[in-house]
């Protein structure tokens, strides 16, 4: 299964950049939100071994988004399992690194029928991100 890459450069400090990843303020504005649905939950407990649930209600349906954080490492690079049980039983890692305002988004393993879907969706999420810097 392939890993799928998507970077963006802002006009942000690295520090701004990792911030809104692990802010439930921030992050409840642009991660997994889609454009027409309502982020109903953002919950974020930003440390190694700390868990999050940011939920999307899309059409009446809520849609989830869990992970675990393995790695949290300012203002560079923060790591974590990841899993959308409504589309998917299987959790993957992804990797956010940030560098010089460019934030480089990873993610492992992704099954590879999925990939330009989940190729589109993060390139929207970061699309979101600058929205909100």
């Amino acid at each position: 299964m392939p890993d799928i890459r998507v970077s963006r450069t802002f006009d942000a400090s690295d520090e701004r950049l990792y911030d809104a990843f692990l802010d439930p303020a921030q992050a409840r504005r642009f991660l997994f939100a889609t454009a027409t649905g309502e982020m109903v939950r953002a919950d974020i407990d930003p440390r190694v071994g700390g868990r999050f649930t940011l939920t999307d209600r899309r059409d009446g349906e809520d849609v989830e988004h869990t992970g675990e954080y393995v790695e949290l490492e300012r203002p560079r690079r923060i790591v974590f399992d990841f899993r959308v049980s409504k589309f998917s039983s299987q959790t993957t890692r992804m990797t956010i690194e940030i560098q010089g305002g460019t934030v480089t988004v990873t993610q492992h393993d992704a099954p590879e029928e999925m990939a330009e879907k989940i190729r589109a969706g993060w390139e929207s999420i970061l699309k979101g991100l600058a929205v909100i810097l």
